[in-house]
């Protein structure tokens, strides 16, 4: 990467750890040099023109060209580590390094724009993959983010794949693959068009139908366990998204659907 993108990122990292509620109101991105993105909030999906994938609430934005990007695509870090990964270190790049395909580890999606890479292991991190909390908290419900679990996720019924979400009571798991999926099943426009969220189907299905068919109990505890489950769903979404806030869950519980 360019050294002056370096110092940039490098520019705006230092400042924006001062104060992690700071945020900047006018940027410069290499990606974009024609104008400055400006910081927005939108309750309805994006798509990032920086790595591709779908987003919601904070993002950075030239209305003229009509040019989105999370905020970890705006102002990433140079250089990562994660602990799922302890050799390597990911640097940060504006398109993936190669002609082969490459593929996200977290969620095993395709890679088609800004990622992390690490050299050595070659592994690849979407950068919203990459900044996914290890522990979502509401104050009731606690999910932690794992590498691996045994137990079988609630949306597809398998074990393993990719990373995961799972409750600290270890009744709700949430591969992160198949939310994203799920995403692009609901805004296939989004992905694959060029539509913008004001325009498409913004209903995320439920994972009820799932869930009941999963759960051989009565009727009053698939009830309860589809509420919670319904609940964790909404947290893992909104991480996915790029904006884990309780004010996002709440968002993304709008556009659940209830059937």
């Amino acid at each position: 990467m360019p050294f002056c993108l370096y110092n940039s990122i490098n520019l705006f990292e230092t400042n924006y750890q001062k104060n992690n509620t700071m945020k900047y109101n006018e940027i410069p991105h290499l990606s974009h040099p024609q104008h400055k993105l400006k910081f927005d909030y939108i309750e309805l999906p994006f798509k990032c023109d920086g790595c591709k994938e779908a987003g919601i609430g904070s993002r950075y934005k030239c209305s003229i060209c009509d040019y989105d990007l999370h905020t970890h695509c705006a102002i990433p870090s140079p250089s990562i580590t994660h602990p799922f990964y302890t050799k390597c270190s990911f640097q940060f790049l504006l398109r993936p390094p190669g002609d082969a395909a490459r593929f996200c580890n977290a969620c095993e999606k395709d890679i088609t724009g800004f990622l992390y890479h690490c050299q050595s292991c070659g592994f690849d991190l979407h950068p919203c993959c990459a900044k996914l909390p290890m522990v979502l908290d509401d104050g009731e419900m606690k999910l932690y983010l794992y590498r691996k679990v045994s137990a079988s996720c609630d949306r597809c019924g398998r074990k393993g794949r990719s990373w995961s979400y799972r409750s600290k009571c270890k009744k709700y798991n949430l591969h992160v693959a198949c939310v994203k999926e799920m995403l692009v099943e609901s805004w296939h426009e989004l992905y694959y068009g060029r539509g913008n969220g004001r325009k498409l189907e913004t209903r995320i299905p439920s994972i009820k139908g799932t869930l009941q068919a999963h759960h051989h109990r009565s009727k009053g505890k698939v009830k309860k366990c589809c509420e919670m489950a319904g609940l964790a769903m909404q947290f893992v979404v909104s991480a996915v998204l790029g904006d884990p806030t309780a004010l996002i869950a709440g968002v993304v519980g709008s556009l659940m659907s209830r059937s």
